[in-house]
This record gives C-alpha cells, sequence and structure tokens, in this order.
C-alpha cells in the first residue's frame, strides 16, 4: 500500500434508477416464473455486469425478435420498442414481457398524443440510441424529426411552423438540452412543451450530485458503460464545471497514474450501473492508498415502480 493519503467522495443519489431496477426485476421474475431460457431483445439496460449476471441465469439477449422461438417468452428492454415489436409479437402469438421504463412511457404517449392532434414534432436525442429508435417508432405518419443540437435545429424544415410540439430522450444532458430547447424557441415561437419535463428525475438528480461533486475534486470517476447514455453525460457535466473526468465500467479499467498529483477524486455511477461495482472501485483505493471516504447527498430518492400484472399473476 501507497503511504498516499487519498481522499473519496461519494455522489449520492447514484447508481440504480427505479426504471432500471424495475427491468432487472421484471427479467429475473420471468427466469423464476417461466424457467430457462428467457428471451431478452437488445440489452434490457446498457451495463455489461448486469448483462452477464443474467446470462448465467439463463437469459438470452438477442438484437431482434425473429431470433427468438415462437413458444419461449421474451422481455422488451427498459429503453422502449418501436410499436412494430409488439405487433410482430402478437402476429406470433408470442408471449411478451414489456420492461419499458415508465418515465420512457410517457414520452411515447406524448408523440402519440401529439401525432393525433396532426402536429409535427421535434425529437430531441441521440441518433441510433434504442430510446429515440423506439420513441419515434410510436408514430403512424412519421412527422417526426431529431434534432441532436442546435445546428440541427436552424437546418430544420417543417411544413407547419405554427403546429410544433418537441419531445426529449430521458437520459440528456439537462443544460445541453436547455440550449437545444432555447434554440427551437427562437425558430418556432409558438412550440408546445411537454406537460412535463421528458428528462427523467434519476438523469437529473444524478447529473445534479456530480455537479456537487466537481465542485469539491479534482477528478471524478463514472462507473458506467460506453453505450450507457446517462454515464457519458455524467462524465460531460463533471468536465463542464472544469474537473477532470473519466468513464469506466470497472475498477479493472483503472490507470494508478492518473492519481499522481491528485488527492480528491469523486465517484459516481450512471443509472445502469450496479452498487456491486462502485464498492468494487472503492476497495481498490482502500487497497492501495490511506483514503477517506465522505459521501456527498443532494437528494433523497424514493421512487419505485411496479412490475407487470402478468409477472404477478399464477397460471
Amino acid at each position: 500500500m501507497s503511504e498516499k493519503n487519498m481522499n473519496l467522495y461519494i455522489a449520492n443519489p447514484r447508481g440504480f434508477c427505479a426504471g432500471v431496477d424495475r427491468a432487472i426485476q421484471i427479467v429475473e421474475m420471468a427466469l423464476e416464473k417461466y424457467g430457462a431460457p428467457v428471451y431478452v431483445r437488445h440489452e434490457i439496460v446498457h451495463n455489461k455486469y448486469v448483462v452477464e449476471g443474467l446470462v448465467k441465469r439463463g437469459a438470452i439477449f438477442v438484437d431482434e425478435l425473429d431470433e427468438v422461438p415462437s413458444d419461449k417468452p421474451v422481455v422488451f428492454s427498459a429503453h422502449g420498442v418501436p410499436k412494430s415489436v409488439p405487433q410482430e409479437a402478437e402476429s406470433r402469438k408470442m408471449l411478451y414481457i414489456d420492461a419499458t421504463c415508465p418515465l420512457v412511457s410517457k414520452v411515447h404517449r406524448e408523440a402519440e398524443r401529439y401525432d393525433r392532434q396532426g402536429m409535427e414534432i421535434v425529437m430531441i436525442g441521440h441518433k441510433g440510441h434504442p430510446e429515440v429508435i423506439g420513441t419515434m417508432g410510436q408514430l403512424a405518419t412519421g412527422a417526426i424529426h431529431l434534432v441532436e443540437s442546435p445546428e440541427d435545429v436552424d437546418k430544420l424544415q417543417l411544413k407547419n411552423e405554427d403546429n410544433v410540439a418537441y419531445i426529449t430522450q430521458t437520459t440528456l444532458s439537462l443544460d445541453d438540452t436547455s440550449e437545444i430547447i432555447e434554440t427551437l424557441k427562437e425558430k418556432y415561437p409558438s412550440i408546445q412543451d411537454p406537460k412535463k419535463e421528458d428528462i427523467c428525475y434519476a438523469t437529473t438528480n444524478r447529473q445534479n450530485a456530480v455537479k456537487a461533486l466537481a465542485e469539491k475534486v479534482e477528478m471524478v470517476l463514472i462507473i458506467g458503460a460506453p453505450n450507457s447514455s446517462n454515464s457519458r453525460r455524467l462524465v460531460e457535466v463533471a468536465r463542464k464545471v472544469g474537473c477532470r473526468s473519466v468513464l469506466i465500467q470497472r475498477a479493472a479499467e483503472i490507470d494508478w497514474n492518473w492519481f499522481d498529483n491528485v488527492s480528491a477524486v469523486g465517484i459516481s455511477a450512471g443509472a445502469s450501473a450496479p452498487e456491486i461495482l462502485v464498492e468494487e472501485v472503492m476497495n481498490a483505493f482502500k487497497d492501495r492508498y490511506n483514503t477517506t471516504i465522505e459521501n456527498i447527498h443532494t437528494i433523497e430518492e424514493n421512487v419505485t415502480f411496479k412490475v407487470p400484472a402478468i409477472l404477478a399473476k399464477d397460471d
């Protein structure tokens, strides 16, 4: 062990959100109820450790529904799916369980409502992200336009500029999104806001916690997957405050040279990263340095979501 003193500051809240908790629980309950294998379309949440743990228990992850036998149960991921996916499952008389986060489902219903009202919809989000694909796949008309930046807004050409609404991906950076919304409102003064903020409570809370953390430390480690949108946003949030920040999946990815001239490190985790990986990173520091640990609390979370009724039924 090094003689060096290291102060760790741990963000709270961090890690799993209610939607992720629920999605993992759905796969676990489906395995208990139906037995292995249970198929899952796409990663249930964006975390390799979680996915590998479920694979060991009998989950099989696939990219598309045509890889699933018609007589086996299939779970749709927390990110949501286009309408065509459950429609295909129903046409094949498959047993499917939707683990879409309720806060993502809320955005889906919002998009449908705007569509029924004949409005053109602008979606703020990241191209190719499963949540964006799922949300844009809710509409029959396809009158939805994706923007990722204020520059994309400048290029937008809408048919009816007086009948526009916007929605957002739930895991975006609050600061970046507000800039895009501002640009939208300048270009389309009558654009309709969502009735309630689309960026989810957990994303907001974790970003605010990282901002508080970044003001106390010289470097912030974010535990999360490279394909996790909310984890990457946490890195960006810390950097915007002026603090060096790195995304890691596990303790093994830490380069200890990062801390040669650092004595205060912040740790947080994306909404799909389990607490066991946070503990793993903290233990790696304890093994190497004389470590003190302080929790930074910004807000208490007590949100829970119910699992689908089908999993509670005894058939």
